[in-house]
Protein backbone atom coordinates (compact mmCIF):
# COMPACT_ATOMS: atom_id res chain seq x y z
CA UNK A 1 0.00 0.00 0.00
CA UNK A 2 1.32 3.10 -1.53
CA UNK A 3 1.90 6.21 1.77
CA UNK A 4 1.94 9.53 1.38
CA UNK A 5 5.10 9.75 3.87
CA UNK A 6 3.63 12.61 5.81
CA UNK A 7 3.15 12.99 9.72
CA UNK A 8 -0.42 14.25 8.99
CA UNK A 9 -4.05 12.16 10.16
CA UNK A 10 -5.54 13.76 6.84
CA UNK A 11 -2.15 11.70 5.31
CA UNK A 12 -2.41 8.81 6.54
CA UNK A 13 -6.31 8.44 6.22
CA UNK A 14 -5.86 8.65 2.78
CA UNK A 15 -3.14 6.29 3.14
CA UNK A 16 -5.68 3.78 4.24
CA UNK A 17 -8.77 4.53 1.93
CA UNK A 18 -7.33 7.21 -0.38
CA UNK A 19 -7.26 4.42 -3.13
CA UNK A 20 -10.14 3.71 -6.46
CA UNK A 21 -12.97 1.83 -5.09
CA UNK A 22 -12.03 2.03 -1.39
CA UNK A 23 -14.04 4.00 0.08
CA UNK A 24 -16.90 2.91 -2.12
CA UNK A 25 -16.18 -0.85 -0.68
CA UNK A 26 -16.90 0.26 2.39
CA UNK A 27 -20.69 2.15 1.18
CA UNK A 28 -21.40 -0.96 0.19
CA UNK A 29 -20.78 -3.15 3.29
CA UNK A 30 -22.47 -0.11 5.30
CA UNK A 31 -26.13 -0.61 2.76
CA UNK A 32 -25.33 -4.19 2.64
CA UNK A 33 -23.96 -5.43 5.92
CA UNK A 34 -21.46 -8.41 5.38
CA UNK A 35 -21.71 -10.00 2.03
CA UNK A 36 -20.03 -12.35 0.07
CA UNK A 37 -17.77 -11.14 -2.77
CA UNK A 38 -20.23 -11.88 -5.59
CA UNK A 39 -22.41 -9.35 -3.73
CA UNK A 40 -19.86 -6.56 -3.78
CA UNK A 41 -18.47 -6.92 -6.86
CA UNK A 42 -22.80 -6.53 -8.06
CA UNK A 43 -23.06 -3.50 -6.02
CA UNK A 44 -19.78 -1.77 -7.40
CA UNK A 45 -20.72 -1.52 -11.39
CA UNK A 46 -17.40 -1.63 -13.30
CA UNK A 47 -14.73 -2.74 -10.95
CA UNK A 48 -12.23 -5.53 -11.74
CA UNK A 49 -12.91 -8.93 -10.09
CA UNK A 50 -8.85 -8.60 -9.31
CA UNK A 51 -8.79 -5.43 -8.41
CA UNK A 52 -11.85 -5.98 -6.01
CA UNK A 53 -9.98 -8.78 -4.23
CA UNK A 54 -6.81 -6.54 -4.35
CA UNK A 55 -8.54 -4.13 -2.09
CA UNK A 56 -10.21 -6.17 0.19
CA UNK A 57 -6.71 -7.15 1.16
CA UNK A 58 -5.78 -4.05 1.76
CA UNK A 59 -8.71 -3.04 3.57
CA UNK A 60 -8.58 -6.46 6.05
CA UNK A 61 -4.42 -5.80 6.80
CA UNK A 62 -5.34 -2.10 7.54
CA UNK A 63 -8.13 -3.57 10.36
CA UNK A 64 -10.85 -2.41 8.08
CA UNK A 65 -12.85 -5.13 7.05
CA UNK A 66 -12.81 -8.78 8.53
CA UNK A 67 -13.63 -12.07 6.74
CA UNK A 68 -15.00 -14.89 8.10
CA UNK A 69 -16.34 -18.53 6.52
CA UNK A 70 -19.92 -18.82 6.65
CA UNK A 71 -21.53 -22.09 7.55
CA UNK A 72 -23.88 -23.92 5.45
CA UNK A 73 -26.30 -23.43 3.49
CA UNK A 74 -24.13 -20.14 2.59
CA UNK A 75 -20.76 -22.00 2.95
CA UNK A 76 -18.95 -19.02 1.34
CA UNK A 77 -16.51 -16.16 2.54
CA UNK A 78 -18.01 -13.28 4.33
CA UNK A 79 -16.55 -9.88 4.08
CA UNK A 80 -18.18 -7.62 7.32
CA UNK A 81 -16.85 -4.13 8.08
CA UNK A 82 -14.69 -3.88 11.36
CA UNK A 83 -15.22 -1.03 14.28
CA UNK A 84 -12.43 1.08 12.66
CA UNK A 85 -14.74 0.45 9.34
CA UNK A 86 -17.57 1.36 11.06
CA UNK A 87 -16.46 4.58 12.53
CA UNK A 88 -16.30 5.93 8.29
CA UNK A 89 -20.07 6.37 8.54
CA UNK A 90 -20.19 9.68 9.10
CA UNK A 91 -17.31 10.43 6.68
CA UNK A 92 -19.36 8.88 3.97
CA UNK A 93 -22.16 10.73 4.92
CA UNK A 94 -20.13 14.30 4.60
CA UNK A 95 -18.65 13.18 1.38
CA UNK A 96 -21.80 12.22 0.28
CA UNK A 97 -23.48 14.98 1.39
CA UNK A 98 -20.44 17.49 -0.09
CA UNK A 99 -20.48 15.42 -3.06
CA UNK A 100 -24.60 16.54 -3.85
CA UNK A 101 -23.43 19.52 -5.74
CA UNK A 102 -21.53 17.90 -8.27
CA UNK A 103 -25.19 15.99 -8.84
CA UNK A 104 -26.77 18.31 -11.33
CA UNK A 105 -25.82 16.45 -14.30
CA UNK A 106 -26.76 12.27 -15.05
CA UNK A 107 -24.51 10.96 -17.45
CA UNK A 108 -25.44 8.63 -19.82
CA UNK A 109 -23.32 5.68 -18.40
CA UNK A 110 -23.83 6.45 -15.07
CA UNK A 111 -24.27 2.98 -13.09
CA UNK A 112 -27.83 3.40 -10.47
CA UNK A 113 -28.99 0.66 -8.23
CA UNK A 114 -32.08 0.75 -6.07
CA UNK A 115 -29.75 0.94 -2.61
CA UNK A 116 -28.43 3.91 -3.63
CA UNK A 117 -31.60 5.59 -4.17
CA UNK A 118 -32.21 3.83 -0.76
CA UNK A 119 -29.67 5.56 1.45
CA UNK A 120 -29.97 8.92 0.22
CA UNK A 121 -32.98 9.84 2.10
CA UNK A 122 -31.83 8.13 4.90
CA UNK A 123 -28.42 10.23 5.31
CA UNK A 124 -29.48 13.68 3.44
CA UNK A 125 -33.11 14.14 4.83
CA UNK A 126 -34.84 14.96 8.54
CA UNK A 127 -38.28 15.00 9.49
CA UNK A 128 -39.50 18.75 9.20
CA UNK A 129 -42.66 17.28 11.51
CA UNK A 130 -41.62 14.99 13.88
CA UNK A 131 -44.90 14.91 15.87
CA UNK A 132 -46.58 14.76 12.41
CA UNK A 133 -48.56 10.97 12.23
CA UNK A 134 -46.15 8.18 10.30
CA UNK A 135 -46.35 8.07 6.20
CA UNK A 136 -45.17 6.30 3.52
CA UNK A 137 -43.59 7.39 0.14
CA UNK A 138 -42.86 5.11 -2.78
CA UNK A 139 -39.94 6.11 -4.89
CA UNK A 140 -38.94 4.54 -8.25
CA UNK A 141 -36.20 5.48 -10.64
CA UNK A 142 -35.05 3.41 -13.22
CA UNK A 143 -36.98 0.27 -12.87
CA UNK A 144 -35.41 0.48 -8.94
CA UNK A 145 -37.78 0.77 -6.24
CA UNK A 146 -37.60 1.90 -2.17
CA UNK A 147 -39.34 2.74 0.52
CA UNK A 148 -39.01 6.30 2.36
CA UNK A 149 -40.85 5.93 5.80
CA UNK A 150 -41.25 8.68 8.39
CA UNK A 151 -42.46 8.25 11.58
CA UNK A 152 -41.45 8.99 15.01
CA UNK A 153 -39.44 11.96 13.88
CA UNK A 154 -37.18 9.45 12.08
CA UNK A 155 -36.29 8.61 8.45
CA UNK A 156 -36.29 4.68 7.38
CA UNK A 157 -35.65 3.55 4.27
CA UNK A 158 -35.62 0.19 2.65
CA UNK A 159 -35.77 -1.48 -0.67
CA UNK A 160 -39.10 -2.34 -2.65
CA UNK A 161 -42.10 -1.46 -3.30
CA UNK A 162 -45.44 -0.18 -0.34
CA UNK A 163 -48.52 -2.10 -0.41
CA UNK A 164 -50.51 1.53 0.18
CA UNK A 165 -48.23 4.49 -0.09
CA UNK A 166 -49.11 7.85 0.82
CA UNK A 167 -47.04 9.67 -1.93
CA UNK A 168 -45.39 7.96 -5.33
CA UNK A 169 -42.13 10.00 -6.87
CA UNK A 170 -41.11 7.85 -10.39
CA UNK A 171 -39.12 9.69 -12.63
CA UNK A 172 -35.49 9.17 -13.53
CA UNK A 173 -32.73 9.32 -10.93
CA UNK A 174 -31.56 12.73 -11.32
CA UNK A 175 -35.35 14.11 -10.80
CA UNK A 176 -36.01 11.65 -7.76
CA UNK A 177 -32.46 12.13 -6.16
CA UNK A 178 -32.53 15.59 -6.73
CA UNK A 179 -35.40 15.79 -5.48
CA UNK A 180 -35.23 14.45 -2.52
CA UNK A 181 -31.78 16.01 -1.23
CA UNK A 182 -32.78 19.83 -2.53
CA UNK A 183 -30.27 19.54 -5.54
CA UNK A 184 -33.35 20.87 -7.40
CA UNK A 185 -36.84 22.09 -7.27
CA UNK A 186 -40.51 20.20 -7.79
CA UNK A 187 -40.97 22.48 -11.05
CA UNK A 188 -37.45 21.60 -12.44
CA UNK A 189 -38.25 18.11 -11.69
CA UNK A 190 -41.33 17.79 -13.22
CA UNK A 191 -39.69 19.15 -16.35
CA UNK A 192 -36.71 16.50 -15.96
CA UNK A 193 -39.91 13.81 -15.72
CA UNK A 194 -40.72 13.21 -12.42
CA UNK A 195 -44.45 11.65 -11.80
CA UNK A 196 -45.70 12.90 -8.38
CA UNK A 197 -48.89 10.89 -7.07
CA UNK A 198 -50.44 11.47 -4.23
CA UNK A 199 -49.93 13.69 -0.41
CA UNK A 200 -47.45 16.42 -2.06
CA UNK A 201 -47.36 18.11 0.83
CA UNK A 202 -45.30 15.54 2.46
CA UNK A 203 -42.89 17.14 -0.06
CA UNK A 204 -42.06 19.84 2.40
CA UNK A 205 -42.25 16.73 5.45
CA UNK A 206 -39.13 15.23 3.83
CA UNK A 207 -36.54 18.42 4.50
CA UNK A 208 -33.22 17.97 2.53
CA UNK A 209 -30.38 18.43 5.25
CA UNK A 210 -28.12 20.63 2.28
CA UNK A 211 -31.26 23.38 2.62
CA UNK A 212 -30.69 23.57 6.58
CA UNK A 213 -27.03 23.55 6.04
CA UNK A 214 -27.43 26.34 3.41
CA UNK A 215 -29.68 28.26 5.22
CA UNK A 216 -26.89 28.13 8.73
CA UNK A 217 -24.46 29.23 6.93
CA UNK A 218 -26.88 32.17 5.46
CA UNK A 219 -27.74 33.07 8.99
CA UNK A 220 -24.25 33.38 10.21
CA UNK A 221 -22.55 34.90 7.43
CA UNK A 222 -25.59 38.00 8.11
Amino acid sequence: MRSYGQYCSIARALDVVGDRWTLLIVRELLLQGPCRFTDLRNGLPGVAANLLSTRLKELEAAGLITREDAPPPVATTLYALSQDGLALEPVLKALGLWGLRFMTVERPDDAFQARWLAYAPAWFTTDADPDAPPAVIQVVASDESAVIELRDGRIHTRLGRATDPDLVLDGPPRAVLGLLTGVIDLELAGRLGLSVRGRRDLLTRLRPIAQDRTRTQDEHHQ
